[in-house]
């Protein structure tokens, strides 16, 4: 039989069935000997087959059908392994604040990188543009004009308290599986709650001492959307490590330097301080964002980033 994985705990996963019934199941022993570069196996998004236990409503998940495609990051600070956020991707939504808590461009392009080369395009959701107020609104702009003007990213504005581009979100997500990502605290289950009141997501508050939030999603998990479609809402990620990237490729995965890839003198050329290098250039002139450069040099040295 088969199914799609809903929801992993670690030990246990919710599966739905074609009929949309959820049923739990537990991994076949080999699986603990597979994908050990991977904290976990198998991943919400995932499409599996499955068996019944004996005398059980419980499943058994004893093989995984080839994956679309996925998306990962560092399990942790220094780790040597990876954690698989989501699998079957249509897209994804990277849910970012100016302030209350402040996204850093760092882990924003670290999200972005990492998207790139699995091939899941990507939406900047700028949330509670109502707070950005006293001089915010211009850092807002500015950071919309980076992603948006000189680099191509879609994006959309919103605010759950001003009823701000939901419409616009509900759009997006029709019809779509959407895996939908950012820190603590940015809103990410107010925002489809607003959106979709059934869903019921759990919110929390922004801490008054760091300005950051408290995590209320625990583990991944694959909702149905009643106008179509399905989001995966994530644990809010703190920090983001990007993995398994070639470091000769990285710059295929900034979209603003495409253009220049394969223009330069040295075929090896990294863009760092190599002569007649066509993404040095562009950056002297003012075509590929130094903010973005510094983030690729940032990348390439494997440095991480905590906001």
């Amino acid at each position: 039989m088969d199914g799609i994985v809903v929801k992993s705990t670690g030990s246990w996963y919710e599966v739905m069935k074609p009929s949309g019934e959820i049923i739990n199941c537990r991994l076949k022993g080999k699986f603990r000997l597979q994908g050990l570069k991977h904290t976990n196996p198998v991943t919400v998004g995932d499409k599996i087959n499955y068996e019944m236990e004996p005398n059980s409503e419980n499943g058994v998940i004893f093989s995984i059908e080839p994956r679309k495609n996925y998306i990962i990051r560092k399990s942790s600070n220094l780790s040597k392994q990876t954690h698989i956020i989501a699998s079957n991707i249509d897209q994804a939504i990277l849910m970012v604040t100016i302030a209350f808590p402040t996204t850093s461009l760092g882990f924003i392009d670290r999200f972005l990188v990492t998207a790139e080369a699995y091939h899941i395009p990507t939406t900047i959701i700028f949330n509670k543009v109502d707070l950005c107020t006293n001089g915010l609104e211009e850092v807002l702009q500015e950071t919309i004009d980076l992603y948006h003007k000189k680099v191509g990213y879609n994006y959309i504005k919103t605010s759950v308290n001003d009823k701000i581009g939901l419409d616009e979100v509900k759009e997006l997500l029709q019809n779509k599986t959407t895996l939908v990502a950012g820190h603590s605290g940015v809103g990410k289950s107010s925002l489809l709650n607003a959106i979709e009141p059934n869903l019921n997501l759990r919110t929390g508050i922004i801490s008054k001492s760091s300005f950051n939030g408290q995590h209320t999603t625990t583990f991944a998990q694959m909702h149905p959307l009643s106008f179509g479609g399905f989001i995966i809402d994530t644990p809010g990620i703190r920090e983001f490590g990007v993995v398994d990237l070639n470091n000769a490729e990285l710059s295929h995965y900034f979209k603003e330097m495409k253009p220049f890839i394969g223009k330069c003198k040295f075929n090896n050329c990294k863009h760092i301080h190599e002569p007649q290098c066509a993404i040095l250039e562009a950056i002297e002139q003012g075509i590929i964002p130094p903010e973005r450069y510094q983030s690729y040099l940032s990348i390439l040295a494997n440095e991480d980033v905590f906001n």
